[in-house]
């Protein structure tokens, strides 16, 4: 992966099109990106979950483009594509054919059932032990050929869950990533990989034999020249552990940790967080999805009655979800759990800058820290564009992720970048793609409950430099960099007047 800032876009809400969003890159974020991760584009992209229940996951969404429009991207960006690994659409032809023919279809083996993973059947503590990431069990009834079976649905009645490892399950996400190789696509993302494998007794979620198929998925996929990278949401040391067997991880924790530590002051556990994260890690602070606050918080509870402490205590966990709720003059209170069509678990619906109350300063200061953390940071294009909450498209769907989802017409984009505070965001991100110093190695330096200091050095004698101080309790924050004439240094807030010092094209994406 480039060493780079990575944008994470819906082409359908910012641009309309594929061909439409890439010239929006290239004429409104040029090299203060060196990637994109565009969101699902197949057939189709407007589904009951957004894209992420394709009824065809080698075809483009013929409303938004072709293959050709995604290598034309490749061109000048590296693209992350997402690859839907746990399911597929209850429409896709291969599940219509089961359903019409039963077991007679070729395609029955690469379905789940309750039976396929229960065959002697299921008890009551089988049932409560599944780890589901919305209320209620995993299963929809349907008529498959002549029966009734209990399917099995993760997540909604029309995302019936894949066999991965049957034969036709294989063969499927095998065609999948030909597609995207074929395409110039550079790093799949493994959506919901962490419920692929399903065995009775288990949680079926991040058991053993999961690792063992993201091993397999790797390797099929790096042979076609794909990186890889495991989206899970889980307890902090899963992460740890994750990350040693794979080739990205996201960072999730950081989010949730970020807004705690403005919230409160204190970057007692922000600071923890830093000293034991992997660094082969997508630093994220908003996505598709909503701030997730499982990644900071207590485990799940273990068989003998204890919890593994979090990054957060529970206490922590409910003031960082209230103060959300407040700072966002209660918006996120109506897009989250029951108050929305969307029930997740482990998640508070709103834009990052909205949950901080759209203070531009702490905004800036929490991507400061994203893009000085190692690892490859990624952001959200509502976020790129410090965007509001969208309580109309929220009122109008009834969704509650979409709160997080607003459709940019082109002429909006160019509006919201002449806006100070983008302006600012789009200079760090500038810094972070283009700054020799981020090749180099990573400090951290003086460090406690209440500043910090962030530092990379790269060059063969350290003279390329990139440093980062924040004081939590005054919010006070600068960036120093090396130029061309010597060591720059300014707040946050005029961050874009170090980009005038640097010399174009120091370094490439």
């Amino acid at each position: 992966m480039r060493n780079s800032v990575h944008l994470i876009v819906y082409t359908a809400r910012m641009g309309g099109t594929i061909r439409q969003t890439g010239e929006l890159l290239r004429s409104g974020f040029g090299d203060a990106i060196g990637g994109v991760h565009l969101l699902p584009y197949f057939t189709p992209f407007d589904g009951v979950d957004a894209g992420f229940d394709p009824v065809d996951h080698t075809a483009v969404d013929p409303r938004l483009g072709t293959w050709e429009d995604i290598r034309n991207i490749s061109r000048d960006y590296q693209v992350t594509t997402d690859m839907i690994v746990n399911h597929v659409s209850s429409h896709s032809a291969q599940f219509r054919d089961v359903l019409a023919r039963g077991q007679d279809s070729p395609f029955a083996p690469m379905f789940l059932s309750l039976s396929t993973v229960f065959p002697d059947g299921a008890t009551e503590d089988d049932l409560t032990r599944i780890y589901r990431p919305r209320p209620g069990l995993p299963f929809t009834a349907m008529r498959v050929g002549a029966e009734k079976r209990l399917m099995w649905t993760t997540f909604t009645s029309e995302q019936v869950d894949i066999d991965v490892e049957s034969e036709p399950g294989r063969a499927y996400l095998l065609q999948i990533l030909d597609a995207l190789a074929g395409a110039g696509v550079s790093l799949v993302r493994l959506d919901a990989v962490g419920y692929a494998i399903k065995r009775a007794g288990t949680t079926c979620f991040m058991i053993p034999q999961t690792f063992a198929f993201i091993d397999r998925i790797r390797a099929a996929a790096n042979e076609r020249g794909l990186e890889v990278l495991v989206e899970v949401h889980s307890h902090y040391e899963d992460q740890v552990r994750i990350a040693t067997q794979v080739d990205w991880v996201y960072d999730f924790a950081l989010p949730p940790l970020l807004l705690h530590t403005l919230f409160t002051g204190d970057g007692t556990a922000l600071l923890h967080w830093l000293r034991v994260r992997p660094h082969n890690a997508m630093t994220v602070l908003d996505t598709h999805d909503g701030i997730g606050v499982i990644d900071a918080g207590p485990g799940e509870l273990r068989a003998d009655g204890t919890r593994p402490d979090g990054l957060l205590t529970p206490g922590q966990v409910e003031a960082l979800v209230e103060e959300i709720h407040r700072r966002t003059r209660g918006e996120s209170r109506q897009a989250t759990g029951a108050a929305a069509s969307n029930l997740d678990l482990y998640q508070v619906n709103s834009t990052y800058y909205a949950a901080l109350g759209g203070d531009d300063q702490a905004y800036l200061i929490a991507r400061a820290v994203q893009f000085f953390v190692p690892g490859v940071p990624q952001v959200y294009y509502v976020g790129a564009l410090a965007g509001g909450n969208d309580m109309d498209l929220l009122a109008a769907t009834g969704v509650g992720r979409d709160i997080n989802r607003h459709r940019y017409t082109p002429e909006e984009v160019r509006c919201e970048l002449r806006r100070p505070v983008v302006r600012e965001l789009m200079a760090l991100m500038r810094i972070r793609s283009t700054h020799p110093a981020f090749d180099g190695e990573f400090s951290l330096l003086s460090a406690d409950a209440t500043a910090m200091s962030l530092e990379w050095r790269g060059g063969d004698r350290g003279e390329h430099l990139a440093r980062l101080d924040v004081d939590w309790r005054t919010r006070e924050a600068s960036i120093r960099l090396s130029a061309a004439d010597g060591p720059v240094t300014a707040p946050l807030s005029k961050v874009s007047a170090l980009v005038a010092r640097l010399p174009h094209g120091v370094r490439t994406r």
